[in-house]
């Protein structure tokens, strides 16, 4: 008679049988992660940038798409691009559902991000570049945006965790993602404890290195800020201003962070070319 314990030997048996279907699921997470996260990435600089405008306009509109996304329910927005555009005539796939409104949805906070990011950067840089002849998109483009990078990497790398976590609401409409494969095989088979477990370490590894990263790049920052404020101290005058800030914008703090852009860069690519492999059964013939 086979144990009734939840997690029992044969219940894990039973996944590793299906676990084709389970790493189907968690190659379509990443693949709705990762283009949901460029889509983000476009919206939340584009937005946060008009958060920053001049003109009323602009402002006025990237208010009302921030206020309208952070404050209406994820799945809310899902299910109206599931079944309210659909009755309109659009019918969207669900993993076109899945980027479009995750992206959309984290492009809103990202948006925040940068607009944060943005008026952080000290104003006499912002009035350095229109005394050298600069408009306003050369001024974000060459000056703001460059040193924005810096400051927002840290919460900027936690919405990428957010919506890592996010693309499980999937789900509710069969979008064949992670939790979506994982619910479904412990509905017909009963083994809730394997499944849910093995989703959510499947996660967990999505999540924790960019955790990881953000957490002590951060702690990096506190330190340099330390350093620079002991350093300030026993400087005086310009000079003391120049060595700070040549402190701050070092070799080594410049390169942590591209690595990090190379590695995201990478983990794209490869997400990419797998995808163009299960879709078109580009590889050796069993």
């Amino acid at each position: 008679m086979r144990s009734t314990n939840p997690f029992a030997l044969w219940r894990w048996e039973s996944l590793l049988e299906n676990s084709s279907d389970i790493g189907a699921g968690f190659i379509r997470t990443l693949q709705v992660a990762v283009l949901a996260l460029l889509l983000a990435l476009v919206i939340g600089v584009v937005v946060g940038t008009m958060s920053t405008a001049k003109g009323r306009l602009p402002r006025a509109v990237a208010r009302i798409y921030v206020e309208m996304f952070q404050n209406i329910p994820l799945v809310i927005q899902i299910f109206f691009m599931y079944n309210g555009l659909a009755m309109a005539g659009l019918v969207l796939s669900e993993f076109t559902i899945g980027v479009v409104g995750v992206g959309m949805y984290h492009g809103a906070y990202i948006a925040e991000v940068v607009r944060a990011g943005i008026l952080a950067v000290p104003k006499g840089q912002e009035e350095a570049a229109y005394s050298e002849g600069f408009n306003y998109i050369q001024t974000m483009r060459y000056v703001i945006l460059p040193q924005m990078v810096k400051i927002i990497l840290p919460p900027l790398t936690n919405q990428a965790v957010n919506l890592i976590k996010n693309t499980s609401v999937l789900a509710i409409i069969a979008g064949a993602d992670l939790m979506y494969v994982a619910d479904s095989y412990a509905s017909y088979s009963l083994n809730y404890g394997p499944a849910y477990a093995v989703a959510g370490l499947l996660y967990f590894l999505l999540c924790f290195p960019l955790a990881t990263f953000a957490r002590k790049y951060e702690q990096k920052l506190k330190d340099n800020d330390y350093g620079c404020c002991q350093r300030w101290r026993r400087y005086s005058g310009g000079d003391g201003m120049m060595e700070s800030i040549r402190t701050v914008f070092t070799p080594s703090n410049v390169s942590f962070m591209m690595e990090g852009l190379k590695l995201a860069l990478l983990i794209s690519v490869g997400v990419v070319i797998f995808s163009i492999t299960l879709r078109y059964g580009i590889g050796p013939v069993a």
